[in-house]
């Protein structure tokens, strides 16, 4: 199956550290129909990750308005690093 990552941080804290090969779409971006997602498929696996979780679920509920619906709020990048045993680059 395939997977996406995507940080919601801004692009500020998404230069101190990320899951690798995270796409970093804050939050605005989503709103404004996240272009980097154009092409992909709706019900292609998207976990979220920000800070606390709530940047990451606040997108969560616009992407599904956007018609996707496979959706995981992952909630921090170290919970999503251990759960999907992915590397955090700094």
């Amino acid at each position: 199956m395939k997977r996406i990552i995507v940080d919601v941080r801004e692009p500020a804290e998404y230069a101190t550290g990320h899951i690798e090969g995270a796409l970093n779409i804050p939050p605005a971006t989503i709103m404004n129909g996240a272009p980097q997602l154009a092409e992909i498929e709706k019900d292609t696996e998207i976990i979220l990750y920000c800070v606390s979780g709530s940047r990451s679920n606040v997108s969560s509920h616009i992407l599904r308005q956007q018609g996707f619906a496979n959706l995981v709020n992952g909630i921090n990048m170290q919970q999503v690093a251990a759960k999907y045993h992915l590397e955090i680059t700094k």
